[in-house]
């Protein structure tokens, strides 16, 4: 049996916690957050770094128990909360030695009280009512370990005012909120992508 096999028959435990879960979910925000707002949704693989480590530059590698791999670029059409993204990631598997899956979309959240007013709006009318105040735009990032945790955490979008407000570095800030209870049905959709494992 080869290296990679016996790892993937290995103990699991220590990347499969959702200590793990939060580090890696925290990497996708970080990573997300650098390439700027009005990005398309990001799908990522977590698998556990003693798998990927002979492959890995020595210089990139830390005490993180998992690694990320990006996806490639969703095709085009696919925008944050889009039923033509919940039909891709319900189309997804992975390979063996994918312990995880992280999601980041943009959205936009209304409060309760204004939701009858963006009723029968285009999109784009949708995304120009951020400027009015009725909705705020936000990244959702939404990670899941193969039959263990799951993490949901909302990024909300610093407004103009917020980053006059905060000063010349006030876009390198990060403000994130507990999204639990928010993704139930990304949640769902990502941990379908393993039902059915790929070896490849």
């Amino acid at each position: 049996m080869s290296d990679y096999a016996d790892n993937l028959e290995g103990d699991l435990s220590n990347e499969l916690t959702p200590q793990a879960l939060n580090r890696a979910v925290r990497e996708v925000v970080d990573h997300v957050h650098s390439e700027g707002w009005e990005s398309r949704p990001a799908l990522f693989a977590l698998v556990p770094t003693r798998l990927v480590a002979d492959f890995l530059d020595p210089d990139l590698l830390d005490s993180s128990p998992l690694t990320l791999v990006a996806q490639e670029e969703l095709p085009d059409g696919i925008d944050g909360g889009s039923p033509e993204l919940a039909e891709f990631i319900s189309r997804t598997s992975w390979p063996r030695g994918v312990v995880g899956a992280v999601l980041s979309q943009e959205i936009l959240v209304v409060a309760p009280e204004d939701e009858g007013s963006l009723d029968n709006l285009a999109l784009e009318e949708v995304r120009a009512s951020t400027k009015s105040g009725l909705a705020r735009q936000a990244r959702l990032i939404t990670g899941v370990l193969d039959d263990g945790p799951e993490l949901t955490l909302i990024q909300p979008r610093p407004t103009e005012q917020e980053l006059a407000e905060g000063g010349p570095f006030a876009e390198d800030n990060i403000e994130l909120r507990d999204g639990t209870g928010l993704a139930t049905g990304v949640i769902a959709a990502l941990r379908s992508t393993f039902e059915n494992i790929d070896d490849f």
